[in-house]
């Protein structure tokens, strides 16, 4: 079964989908469990999708990375979930925000900050939530305030992937008080070695196990003036349209669980007797298959078609609110549904259905909210 075949992928993208399947199954699908348990950052994994040329493979081939277009990206991260979504997060989180800066960036920011982590030199993230705001983007609290020609940040930072393995951030903070809620914020480049930044991993999460976040708190955090990314106030527009690109990936996301859960629910209705049978012969059985591969074809086709619609700037938010809301919605559905086809084998931690379940509850919540989707879908909708 080839949930994730090449069919819907564009032409262009189909190599860079082959790379990524060969090193999900050499690299990530022999120790996805074992790294799971461990709960630790997968540097290995991390240095092998290095030199695979899988990481950071967005960034501008004249800054050392491959240029890849959003169709690519979802190519890599429908077979790096498939294998494991902890370790696909980290692999992915690698250049996290590292478009921001690329956009809306300096051509100094440009060759001092994301030459290094295209070449694979360093690694970033992009910090936004906050331990009391998740997906309200105006109203975060952390701030950043112009003194002489430094900015001083005080606030603090929640759920951040490399807070702590990261050599720099691109931090989202309120610069102005306006009327205009939306024009309060501004982006920043943060070194994680300046002082008053202070970094250390959150509690230990259900699912996702290989990949880490973090809790960041600045006290008085100083950076030159020059660390300001694109224009004073011009945060929140600049992270919504980058967001719409992040949403059709998060999808891709919710793709990859979904088709791990599909096959191990295959895999083991078809070996597993009841009654005296296979229980696959039972109908009831085969119904909730039918619906299971029914609801993620659907999905696929969905996000395979925001991808397009994203990346010609034809209504972007809508598409990427749609795609990201409804596959990873189906991701939570059908690892349920497969937990409940295992039966008592669903709750051993050492299943593959058990990570694929744990695994799903998470990105129905990052890149904002499902219900927050839901209001952008609603609002955006072409009447």
């Amino acid at each position: 079964m080839d949930l994730l075949d090449e069919g819907i992928v564009p032409e262009h993208a189909r190599e860079a989908k082959a790379e990524a399947r060969a090193f999900a199954e050499d690299e990530i699908m022999p120790v996805a469990a074992e790294k799971f348990d461990a709960g630790e950052y997968p540097w290995d994994v991390l240095e092998a999708g290095m030199d695979a040329g899988l990481v950071a493979a967005d960034l501008p081939e004249e800054l050392g990375g491959r240029g890849f277009d959003i169709q690519q990206i979802l190519a890599i991260a429908e077979e790096f979930y498939r294998a494991d979504a902890g370790i696909g997060l980290t692999l992915m989180l690698a250049s996290f925000g590292c478009e921001l800066v690329e956009q809306y960036g300096s051509e100094e920011q440009h060759e001092k900050y994301l030459r290094p982590v295209a070449q694979n030199d360093q690694i970033s993230g992009l910090a936004v939530s906050e331990p009391e705001t998740g997906s309200d983007l105006a109203g975060m609290s952390t701030t950043a305030e112009k003194d002489g020609d430094e900015w001083v940040l005080n606030g603090e930072k929640y759920w951040v992937g490399n807070a702590v393995e990261g050599d720099w951030l691109t931090v989202y903070a309120k610069t102005g008080d306006r009327d205009d809620r939306y024009g309060n914020y501004s982006l920043f480049i943060v070194e994680t070695d300046t002082d008053g930044y202070e970094a250390e991993h959150i509690p230990e999460k259900m699912g996702m196990r290989a990949s880490k976040q973090g809790h960041i708190v600045f006290d008085d955090c100083r950076i030159p003036e020059e660390n300001l990314v694109g224009s004073e106030g011009g945060g929140f527009y600049a992270l919504a349209d980058f967001f719409n690109h992040g949403r059709v990936v998060v999808g891709g996301h919710g793709l990859g669980i979904a088709a791990a859960a599909i096959e191990e629910a295959e895999a083991f209705v078809h070996e597993r007797e009841g009654f005296g049978r296979n229980i696959n012969e039972f109908q009831s059985v085969q119904h909730i298959l039918a619906d299971m591969q029914t609801e993620f074809r659907a999905a696929r086709a969905l996000n395979w078609q925001a991808a397009e619609k994203v990346k010609n700037h034809d209504n972007p938010g809508y598409w990427a609110a749609m795609a990201k809301t409804k596959s990873t919605e189906v991701a939570v559905d059908v690892a349920e549904r497969g937990m409940q086809l295992h039966g008592g084998r669903s709750i051993f931690t050492d299943r593959r259905i058990a990570r694929a379940y744990r695994d799903a509850r998470i990105p129905v919540i990052y890149e904002g909210a499902n219900e927050i989707q839901r209001n952008l879908i609603y609002r955006q909708t072409p009447r």
